[in-house]
């Protein structure tokens, strides 16, 4: 639609509703309290990672807390107590560096290890649909919900994160928020800064679950059945946690 018919278009609407047609945004109205900018932004770094833990915990998160230096030993023992089964993981710069991908071959054999490839189109879900272990890395987690955040990308799948039976999470404890407004603002500074955001944003917060029927709880109705994140203890915030 060019600019003349689109003025048009809108100019016809505003005449329905007996008005003028509006080219400028009405101003932003003053918040009526602060809530969303300040909640859990007065504790210490280490208290909300605490809190971040405890509440994760309380949602049905298993939670692993390691070194850098330890993390590619601890996904793959988390991995090898849930199953010796098929294992996929996004193509993540951050878990190829971190030695988890590698780590995981060696330990269970190349055949057992999918790393996501857009150019193999729906092989990616024929191997997630029969994995057992999904492994992702994600952009931050939000302590208020227990949450964690995936941006999408070409290399990153979200089946990787919802197919498999388990999915295990990789958190850094410095990306750690108070809640979605800081990562909020964080998206808006980067577009401002030109960067392309992500088309797809997903904020996890545990496995799905329901009580409707005569009010038993039933995990992971849709999605996996369990999920585990592994906090990467890179600031020294949450040492007090460690496995």
């Amino acid at each position: 639609m060019d600019k003349n018919n689109r003025d048009e278009f809108l100019r016809s609407i505003a005449l329905k509703y007996g008005r003028e047609m509006k080219t400028t945004p009405d101003p932003i109205p003053e918040w009526v309290v602060n809530y969303p900018r300040t909640r859990l932004t007065e504790v210490s770094r280490t208290d909300l990672l605490s809190n971040y833990i405890e509440y994760c915990k309380t949602v049905g998160i298993d939670i692993q807390v390691t070194k850098p230096e330890n993390l590619a030993r601890t996904v793959v023992e988390l991995s090898a107590s849930f199953t010796d089964g098929k294992i996929i993981l996004n193509d993540d710069k951050r878990l190829h560096d971190a030695g988890i991908t590698q780590s995981l071959i060696n330990h269970f054999g190349q055949e057992q290890i999918w790393v996501w490839d857009a150019n193999k189109g729906r092989a990616n879900l024929a191997f997630a649909a029969t994995a057992n272990i999904g492994i992702v890395h994600a952009e931050c987690g939000l302590t208020e919900s227990g949450s964690i955040v995936l941006e999408s990308s070409p290399l990153y799948g979200r089946s990787v994160s919802l197919l498999p039976k388990y999915t295990v999470v990789v958190v850094k404890a410095s990306t750690v928020l108070p809640r979605m407004h800081q990562y909020a603002i964080q998206i808006d500074e980067r577009a401002k800064k030109g960067e392309r955001t992500p088309s797809v944003i997903n904020v996890i917060s545990g496995p799905s679950s329901t009580a409707d029927i005569e009010l038993i709880k039933v995990v992971g109705v849709h999605g996996p059945v369990g999920i585990s994140y592994v906090i990467v203890d890179d600031e020294g915030s949450c040492s007090q946690f460690l496995n």
